[in-house]
């Protein structure tokens, strides 16, 4: 016999899963439809901004990597370092917005990790990959994330006291 507390906690977990798979979709719908200036000199990821929904969602930090791992697979045209770094970017990235949400930090601080963390960190092998220097592809990474971070800090402050 299944008790209420049983039955919720599947329809909770279900529930989780199909948040995941659209919240996938919708990170490469976007980076499909945005791949024009997404790949380009300031690479402008507006869907990286999906990593601030973490700070709601806990259960969305790897569904970010296993996102950005997608869309650079499909997209990205690098190869296996590019598609590899781009799951660990997405999960580090959203790891560190879920943190400034649990230690109650001030959301503004959650455009830190979107800026930062594929800025600093995508560089190492893109640079590697595209014989562009490391400082160069930080700073135009940097500048491109820019917008996605605040429009991530719009989206939590729109979304958690509805959703919570």
């Amino acid at each position: 016999m299944i008790t209420n507390s049983k039955k919720s906690k599947s329809i909770s977990q279900l529930n989780k899963i199909t948040l995941s798979g659209l919240i996938i979709a919708l990170y490469v719908s976007l980076m499909f439809f945005t791949q024009g200036f997404a790949f380009g000199q300031y690479q402008i990821r507006i869907a990286t901004s999906l990593y601030s929904l973490t700070a709601i969602f806990p259960f969305l930090i790897v569904p970010m990597g296993i996102s950005n791992f997608l869309s650079n697979t499909l997209m990205g045209g690098l190869g296996v370092l590019d598609m590899f770094g781009g799951l660990f970017v997405g999960i580090l990235t959203s790891s560190v917005v879920y943190a400034i949400r649990k230690y109650r930090l001030n959301d503004w601080f959650i455009s830190i990790p979107i800026i930062f963390g594929p800025g600093l960190i995508v560089p190492i092998w893109l640079s590697y990959l595209i014989n562009v220097p490391y400082k160069i592809l930080a700073i135009s990474i940097i500048i491109g994330q820019i917008i996605p971070g605040v429009v991530g800090v719009i989206i939590v402050k729109q979304l958690k006291n509805k959703i919570q």
